[in-house]
């Protein structure tokens, strides 16, 4: 649809806001200047930066000078004289800056799931007497998976407690809970999770809380130690910008680090690794829970998305993400029954994080349509269209102009074609 259409023919209600006022809350815009930071293909809307943020301008120029000046110059030297093997600890405490994590929290390393496997072992050992972790039927596949292939290695009886609906989650919690494991931000709807309030309540009950910040790190405030979290993972793919299959990372209270026995006891979670003892002796603190050695290259690229999301204020990041969704959800809403659309997504903006969700039978087809038309959102079955909202490099105007054209696309039917419905392996 011609940019020109869409300035004189609004598909929206009269009260609803123009192209106008969001190029006016543009102008306004105290995070304008970030989105140069970012490598940004011409002509594109790219609402998946929670699925996988944007690639910053200097990650390139910072992971190919690693490679030619470190790696290729100094070959294995590079360890000692580049501080490699600090990286998780030094790229960890900047996370921690975004997350609310004290020094000595915090590690980059390994994936979601292994960290999570972590944790979770963790949480069980902290509380032996106890069968029972609480978490939502409908909470990202892999931390389910990853439960259910604990329990059944250890063999003891352990069982997940699914609840149907967060505000299930606190009376679920009883004394049987070891943990109650938990994503911030629910990956489907964007539905956000009190932290503090189910920490307190978990607490209360004598069990440990295991958060998953992978749709919330970098895209609002989170306050790990303010919150009196246990534990906590986080991928730094989506708003940390990492790039695809970045590191992630965990974190363990002070407290709980002293007794954390890693149930994958890796050589560099070692006390002394090049002592190459036979035996496994923890190293202290937040050290002991590394597996794998660090991946240098794209610890430096997950660096530079950090760097740049450091540059900016997490508060005015969060204000500008309200804003975009709530542009989003008053446009939808207001024309959802006209296109049969269902909102997934809470209608208060402070319930949900960067994301807003629309439920259609036909959602797979549509967003195909879209991405041909460069406004680049995403899938979850059964029929969820996804549309994520990065503040650091889109604009007002983006999001007026997506809806705009999701509009469209519904009204004409565009979506309805073969090459539409043809699911690809990544949707």
């Amino acid at each position: 649809m011609p940019q020109a259409s869409l300035d004189r023919h609004s598909p929206f209600p009269a009260e609803a806001p123009t192209r106008a006022d969001a190029k006016a809350m543009d102008a306004r815009d105290p995070l304008a200047k970030a989105r140069d930071l970012f490598q940004l293909p011409h002509g594109v809307i790219y609402l998946d930066g929670n699925s996988l943020g944007a690639l910053p301008r200097h990650a390139a120029n910072r992971v190919f000078e690693t490679m030619r000046a470190q790696w290729g110059e100094d070959l294995i030297a590079g360890w000692t004289k580049h501080g490699w093997m600090d990286l998780p600890a030094r790229v960890g405490r900047k996370i921690g800056e975004l997350v609310g994590a004290p020094e000595g929290t915090l590690l980059a390393c390994d994936t979601t799931t292994i960290n999570l496997y972590k944790l979770l072992a963790a949480a069980l050992a902290e509380r032996p007497g106890r069968r029972t972790v609480v978490s939502e039927r409908g909470n990202f596949p892999t931390d389910l998976y990853v439960a259910d292939g604990l329990f059944r290695t250890l063999g003891k009886g352990h069982r997940l407690k699914l609840v149907d609906r967060a505000e299930d989650v606190v009376p679920a919690i009883d004394a049987d809970t070891a943990a109650v494991m938990l994503t911030q931000v629910d990956y489907r709807t964007g539905a956000l999770h009190d932290m503090a309030a189910v920490t307190k309540a978990a607490h209360a009950k004598g069990a440990l809380t295991i958060w998953d910040l992978a749709h919330s790190a970098g895209a609002l405030p989170v306050d790990l130690a303010g919150a009196d979290a246990d534990y906590a993972v986080g991928c730094g793919y989506k708003y940390l910008n990492g790039g695809p299959g970045a590191p992630a990372f965990l974190y363990v209270a002070h407290r709980l680090q002293a007794s954390f026995m890693p149930a994958l006891q890796g050589w560099l979670g070692h006390a002394k690794p090049f002592d190459f003892d036979g035996s496994y002796r923890p190293a202290d603190g937040i050290q002991r829970t590394i597996v794998s050695s660090p991946p240098i290259l794209s610890l430096v690229a997950l660096e530079s998305g950090v760097d740049t999301l450091l540059r900016w204020n997490m508060a005015d990041i969060r204000a500008k993400s309200e804003a975009l969704t709530e542009i989003f959800r008053i446009l939808i809403d207001g024309v959802a029954d006209r296109l049969g659309v269902v909102r997934a997504s809470p209608r208060e903006v402070a319930r949900r994080g960067s994301q807003v969700c629309y439920r259609h039978p036909d959602g797979y087809a549509i967003v195909q349509a879209l991405i041909e038309r460069r406004i680049v959102g995403d899938f979850r079955a059964p029929d969820i269209m996804r549309f994520g909202f990065a503040p650091l490099y889109l604009r007002h105007v983006d999001v007026w102009d997506a809806a705009a054209n999701l509009v469209d696309v519904i009204e004409t039917r565009a979506y309805d074609e073969p090459r539409y419905r043809v699911r690809a392996k990544v949707t």
